[in-house]
């Protein structure tokens, strides 16, 4: 999930703002992530023609509860649900409801967070509800591999820039392959994680590389792009969270919290591995 008070560049601000966690606490950190990996597989599962958003937030809510966990974003500056479900051209903050269910070929971004013995964990994906167009996949596994770069970036002696460059650098190279010319949306952007939800630094998804705080193992990111299948505007509905884009074109948002290790990015919110 994004705050939306963090669209100031408050990466400017010194390195030692930044909470540093031991190992242990970086271990705690995973528990709550995996609590969000399992949500959010449960959630793509579900996530089926004539099913409202208001049911997958239902069952992510159940299923963040069960494992003795509480929703970060239930009550959140007011947020009404446990998820953030956008939908087709909403990019983030989309409300759940009952109406409309989801229809085949839609294209659906879950964002969900979970509290674990105090420690956060954050993560969002791309759901493709049926049979979805080619340029709908072709946007959703843009926005991945833009994430996937920005992980790869982190790594103790890094800045916080590289991972902004490294992001927007993929979703370029995306452009280019796909022959799609991909808005990047800028006012929304990662941030540190861990005793809370939202942390220093911000963010930013685009910027030059060598800028911001050093990157010190401890630390722990959430790491998100945005990108939509047209103009990078962006537009806030009357009721206050969702954002869409401003031509009407679809996005997609994928999201996981990393921590900085001597060993290279850890996932926190990666799904078990057998």
């Amino acid at each position: 999930m994004n705050l939306r008070g963090l669209r100031v560049p408050r990466w400017l601000r010194r390195g030692d703002r930044i909470e540093i966690k031991t190992r242990g606490e970086l271990e705690a950190m995973r528990e709550a992530g995996l609590v969000v990996a399992r949500t959010l597989a449960l959630v793509t599962e579900a996530a089926k023609p004539g099913v409202s958003t208001a049911e997958l937030d239902e069952l992510a809510e159940q299923t963040i509860r069960d494992a003795d966990a509480v929703p970060s974003f239930k009550g959140y500056h007011g947020f009404p649900a446990s998820i953030c479900a956008s939908l087709n051209e909403q990019i983030v903050h989309g409300i759940p409801s009952a109406s409309p269910t989801l229809s085949e070929g839609d294209l659906l971004s879950v964002d969900c967070g979970a509290i674990l013995n105090g420690w956060h964990g954050d993560s969002a994906v791309t759901i493709a509800v049926g049979d979805v167009a080619e340029t709908d996949r072709k946007l959703s596994a843009a926005t991945e591999a833009a994430m996937w770069a920005g992980v790869e970036a982190v790594r103790p002696g890094a800045r916080l820039t590289d991972i902004s460059f490294a992001v927007e650098s993929a979703a370029l190279q995306a452009s280019e392959t796909d022959g799609i010319d991909y808005g990047m949306i800028v006012e929304y952007g990662g941030h540190g994680i861990g005793s809370e939800m939202h942390m220093d630094p911000f963010l930013p998804n685009v910027g030059k590389p060598g800028k911001g705080p050093v990157l010190k193992t401890g630390m722990a990111l959430a790491i998100e792009p945005m990108l939509t299948g047209g103009s990078a505007e962006t537009l806030e509905l009357d009721d206050g969270w969702t954002v869409v884009t401003g031509d009407g074109s679809r996005a997609a948002h994928w999201e996981h919290t990393v921590a900085v290790t001597a060993d290279g990015p850890w996932v926190l919110t990666a799904p078990e591995t057998a």
